[in-house]
C-alpha cells in the first residue's frame, strides 16, 4: 500500500486562533460597555457613534461572527485536515477565507457605529457587506468540499457532517434573508414587508443560532472532546440520529420568536410543535458528548481543557432545554420581550460557545507549538472566574425577567394596572443590571488571562506552520453499496450525496413555512385605512433604524389584557404591509411604541430625545442631542420612494415628483407646533442669535433630523382607530 507524505496547513489555523482571541476581547468589551450604559445611560454622552442603539448590533456581530466565527474556522480547518488526512483543497481559498472574513468584520466595526444598518437582528450589515459575506462563505464551502473529494480517509467522520450542514444552511439562510433592494451605496430596503419580513428574519435569526452557533460547535465537540479525553465517541449510532433529526427539525422552529404576534396562528403553532420536538435531538447530542467522558472523570478534575468542555456541553443542554420550554405559549407569554431571553441567550453564548472555544484553544495551542501550556493554574483560574461570571450574569437576568413580567401584568382590584408607568419596572431591576455588569467583568477578566497564558506559551515554543503527515492513498471508492454495507455507511463516503440530502432536509421546513406566507395573500389581511408613510415619515423611519431604536422598543402589542390596557389595541397583520423592514423588536428596555402616535406633543418628543430624564424621571435612555442639532439630508427621498414602489408600496408618480414639497409642508407644521411652546421659542431664538454672533451656519428647525423623527413617531398606530366598543374603524378586505 502506497504511503504518501503531505503537510497540514497550520498557518491558517494559527491565524484564525489569533483573530478569535483578538475579536473576542473586542466584542466582549463592547458588551461590557453596553452593560454599564444601563446604569450610566449618558456614559458616552453626545458621541453618536458610541450610542447604545448603534453599539448593540456591533456587540452581537462582533461576538457571533468575529469571535465565534473565527473560532469555527480555526477548529474546522484544524480538524478537517486530520479527519480527511489531507491538506486543505486550496491554500489560496484558505487565505481568501481568512482575510475576507477579517475585512468583513472591520467593515462591520466601521459601518454599524456610523448608523448604516438594515436593523434585522444578527443580519444588520448593509447590502455590499452581505455580498462579501456570501462570497467568502462560498469560498469556505468550496475549500471544505474540495478537501473531502481529495481525502485519503474513506469515511467521513460525524464532525464533517455537521460542518457540511453548517455550510449549506448558513448559505441558504443568509442569501434569502438578505434579499434587499439597494437605494444608495450603503442603504437598502428589505424585499419583504411586515409579517413576511418578520417570518423570514426569525427563520434566519433562530437558525443563525442553530447553524452558526450550534451545528459547527457540535462538530467541534465531536472532534475535540474525544481527542482531549482520549476516549471514543460514546455512541456513533446516536450521533447519526442526532445529526439528521437536528438539522431537519431545527429549521422549523423560527416562528416561536413571534408567538402572540401578528404572524398567522398556523405558522406560530408549527414553530411551537417543532421547537418542542427539538428537545430530543439536542439532548441526544448533549448526552453523547458527556458520556464520551465516561472513564475519564479523574482527568476532568485536573485538566482545565476538559473542565471547559464539560461546562460547555452542560450549558448547551441547559440552553436547549430552555429553548423548547420558552416556545410553549404560556411560558412565552411571560418571557418574551423581557430579560429572561437575555439570560437564555447568554447561557448559550458564554457557556456553550465561549467555554468550548476556550477549551479548544487551550488544547490546540500546546499541540501546535509542541510546548506545554505556560500555566495550568492560570487556566484553572480562568475556568473558575469564567464560571462565576456566567452565574453572576445569568441568574440576575432571570430574576429581572420574572420581575418585569410580573410587574407588567399586575392589576389592581379595580382593573387598573398596578404599575402603569413603565419606568417603575426599570427602576426595580437596576440592582440586577449591576450584577450582570459584575458578572460580565469577571468573564472578560478570564478571557484576558487566557490571552496572556496563550501568548506566553507561543513565545516559549514556535508554531509549526506546515506539519508533516503521512497516510495511505485512498483506493478507488465504489459508487455502489457493498455487501453488508448500510445506507448510512455508504453515505459517509459520498460527500456530494451527503451534501444534497442535508440540503433537502433543511429546505423542507423553510419552504412549507415561508412560501405560503409570502404567496397566499389571505394570510396577511389588508386594512384599507393603512396608508404608506409620507416622505417625511419615511425619512424619520430611516433615522429610527439608524439610531437602533428597535433594540430597546418593540412595535408589537400582543393580545393580552395587560398590553392592551397599557399600550392600546393589539397589533393586526395588515398594519405592517408597507414596513420594509419590519420593526417589531425583541426586547422592551423601554415601552412599546406601536400606538405612540398622538400620545405626546411634538415638543415632548423633542425634549425626550434631547434629554430623556427631563421628560421621564428615572429613564435609562441615553440622550440623542445630535438629532436636535443635525441638519437632515433628505436628498435621497425620491430614490427611496421609487425603491418602495418597486417593492409594492403604492406611491404615485405625482407623490414622488412632489416629495420635497410634501416634506416642507409637513416639516413646517411640526416646526409651528414646536413654536407653540414659549420655552422652546425662546431657546430656538437664542440658538439662532448664537449662530449669527459666531458666524456659524444656522439650520432651520424644519430641516433638522428631529423633525423627521417626530413625524414618524407621531404617525405610529394612527391608521387604526378604535371605537369605545373596541370595533375596528376600517374595512378588512379579507
Amino acid at each position: 500500500m502506497e504511503v504518501q507524505q503531505f503537510y497540514y496547513d497550520n498557518k491558517i489555523v494559527k491565524n484564525f486562533l489569533y483573530a478569535t482571541m483578538f475579536w473576542g476581547i473586542v466584542g466582549m468589551s463592547v458588551g461590557l460597555l453596553l452593560a454599564f450604559m444601563f446604569m450610566f445611560p449618558n456614559l458616552t454622552d453626545g458621541i453618536s457613534w458610541l450610542s447604545f442603539g448603534r453599539l448593540r448590533p456591533l456587540h452581537t456581530n462582533a461576538v457571533i461572527f468575529a469571535f465565534v466565527g473565527n473560532a469555527i474556522y480555526a477548529g474546522v480547518y484544524y480538524s478537517t485536515q486530520r479527519l480527511l488526512k489531507a491538506r486543505m483543497y486550496s491554500d489560496f481559498l484558505s487565505k481568501f477565507n481568512f482575510w475576507g472574513w477579517q475585512l468583513i468584520i472591520v467593515a462591520a466595526a466601521i459601518t454599524l457605529p456610523l448608523g448604516y444598518t438594515s436593523s434585522k437582528e444578527y443580519a444588520e450589515l448593509e447590502w455590499p457587506i452581505d455580498i462579501a459575506i456570501a462570497l467568502v462563505w462560498v469560498a469556505f464551502g468550496i475549500n471544505l468540499i474540495g478537501t473531502m473529494i481529495k481525502r485519503r480517509q474513506r469515511h467521513l467522520y460525524v464532525a464533517i457532517w455537521f460542518y457540511l450542514a453548517t455550510f449549506v444552511t448558513v448559505a441558504v439562510l443568509h442569501i434569502f434573508n438578505s434579499l434587499e433592494l439597494p437605494v444608495t451605496a450603503l442603504k437598502s430596503y428589505s424585499v419583504y414587508a411586515g409579517v413576511q419580513d418578520a417570518l423570514v428574519q426569525w427563520w434566519y435569526g433562530h437558525n443563525a443560532v442553530a447553524f452558526f452557533l450550534t451545528t459547527p460547535f457540535l462538530g467541534l465537540m465531536y472532534y475535540f472532546v474525544p481527542k482531549a479525553a482520549n476516549r471514543p465517541v460514546y455512541s456513533y449510532r446516536l450521533s447519526i440520529v442526532h445529526f439528521w433529526s437536528l438539522i431537519f427539525i431545527y429549521i422549523w422552529a423560527g416562528p416561536h420568536h413571534l408567538l402572540y404576534s401578528a404572524l398567522p396562528d398556523w405558522a406560530q403553532n408549527l414553530g411551537v410543535a417543532f421547537s418542542v420536538m427539538l428537545l430530543a435531538p439536542s439532548w441526544g447530542g448533549m448526552i453523547n458528548g458527556l458520556l464520551t467522558l465516561r472513564g475519564a472523570w479523574d482527568k476532568v478534575r485536573t485538566d482545565p481543557v476538559l473542565k471547559f468542555m464539560v461546562v460547555a456541553i452542560t450549558g448547551y443542554g441547559m440552553a436547549t432545554f430552555e429553548g423548547p420550554m420558552l416556545s410553549l405559549k404560556n411560558v412565552n407569554a411571560i418571557a418574551h420581550f423581557s430579560d429572561w431571553i437575555i439570560a437564555h441567550v447568554h447561557v448559550g453564548a458564554l457557556a456553550w460557545n465561549g467555554f468550548l472555544t476556550f477549551g479548544m484553544i487551550y488544547w490546540l495551542v500546546p499541540k501546535m507549538t509542541k510546548k506545554k501550556l505556560f500555566s495550568t493554574p492560570l487556566a484553572n483560574f480562568h475556568f473558575w472566574i469564567g464560571t462565576l461570571g456566567i452565574i453572576l450574569y445569568a441568574l440576575p437576568m432571570y430574576v429581572a425577567g420574572f420581575t418585569q413580567a410580573l410587574m407588567w401584568k399586575d392589576f389592581n382590584p379595580d382593573g387598573t394596572l398596578v404599575y402603569g408607568n413603565f419606568l417603575e419596572t426599570v427602576n426595580e431591576i437596576m440592582p440586577m443590571y449591576w450584577m450582570r455588569a459584575i458578572g460580565g467583568s469577571l468573564y472578560i477578566v478570564g478571557a484576558i488571562v487566557m490571552v496572556y497564558n496563550v501568548v506566553r506559551t507561543i513565545k516559549a515554543g514556535s508554531v509549526i506552520e506546515d506539519e508533516l503527515a503521512e497516510a495511505a492513498a485512498l483506493t478507488k471508492v465504489s459508487k455502489r453499496r457493498t455487501a453488508g454495507e448500510t445506507f448510512h455507511t455508504w453515505l459517509e463516503r459520498k460527500p456530494i450525496q451527503l451534501t444534497i440530502l442535508a440540503t433537502i432536509a433543511i429546505l423542507i421546513g423553510g419552504i412549507i413555512q415561508i412560501v405560503p406566507t409570502i404567496l397566499v395573500k389571505s394570510n396577511i389581511p389588508t386594512i384599507t385605512s393603512v396608508k404608506p408613510y409620507t416622505p417625511l415619515e419615511l425619512e424619520g423611519r430611516d433615522l429610527y433604524i439608524r439610531e437602533g431604536c428597535v433594540s430597546c422598543h418593540s412595535q408589537m402589542v400582543r393580545p393580552f389584557r395587560s398590553e392592551v390596557e397599557r399600550y392600546g389595541e393589539y397589533a393586526k397583520a395588515g398594519e405592517f404591509v408597507y414596513d420594509h423592514p419590519f420593526l417589531w423588536g425583541s426586547k422592551r428596555t423601554g415601552p412599546d411604541l406601536l400606538r405612540v402616535g398622538g400620545k405626546y406633543s411634538d415638543n415632548w418628543h423633542l425634549n425626550h430625545m434631547y434629554d430623556p430624564q427631563s421628560t421621564s424621571s428615572g429613564s435609562i435612555m441615553p440622550a440623542y442631542a445630535w438629532l436636535v442639532r443635525n441638519k437632515h439630508d433628505r436628498s435621497d427621498i425620491q430614490a427611496k420612494m421609487e425603491a418602495m414602489v418597486t417593492l409594492g408600496v403604492p406611491y404615485t408618480e405625482e407623490d414622488i415628483a412632489n416629495a420635497n414639497a410634501m416634506i416642507d409642508a409637513q416639516a413646517e407644521k411640526i416646526e409651528q407646533n414646536l413654536y407653540s411652546d414659549p420655552d422652546f421659542a425662546r431657546t430656538y431664538e437664542a440658538d439662532k442669535k448664537y449662530a449669527a454672533e459666531n458666524g456659524e451656519e444656522f439650520t432651520e428647525m424644519r430641516d433638522r433630523e428631529i423633525v423627521s423623527l417626530i413625524a414618524y413617531l407621531q404617525r405610529l398606530g394612527t391608521d387604526i382607530k378604535i371605537k369605545e366598543t373596541g370595533e375596528l374603524l376600517s374595512d378588512n378586505k379579507n
